[in-house]
């Protein structure tokens, strides 16, 4: 008698494929805005290690820390089980949807959506 165990061990990626999408279509759309950032000279990026990697490598590092980025989302989403994964996507899903809304903005009209109420 032959006992087989098979291990059925794929990746399972966090959440829904259309969530996933949406996440990477914003990540896609700050990462674009983030190299603008460096780009034009009205905007600069805040988030000290992309521009530590920028100082390193130039755009490709800004690059780099958008990837680095995003495979911590992907890598903590896998950790967790459902329907953590699920929330804990759709929560990063949604501050990379103002995130990007503000970068977009900002480099449209040079001044952020959410501007500072103290003057």
């Amino acid at each position: 008698m032959v006992n087989a165990i098979g291990h059925d061990r794929r990746f399972d990626l966090p959440g829904t494929t259309g969530l996933r999408a949406t996440f990477f279509s914003l990540w896609f759309v700050d990462l674009v805005a983030t190299v603008l950032f460096f780009i034009v000279p009205y905007a600069t990026e805040m988030n000290p290690v992309t521009v530590f990697l920028h100082d390193l490598f130039g755009l490709a590092g800004v690059v780099l820390a958008a990837l680095i980025y995003a495979g911590f989302v992907v890598g903590i989403g896998y950790v967790l089980s459902k329907p953590f994964d699920i929330a804990f996507v759709t929560s990063i899903v949604v501050l990379y949807a103002l995130f990007a809304s503000n970068n977009v903005v900002l480099l449209l009209s040079r001044e952020p959506l959410l501007a500072p109420v103290l003057s």
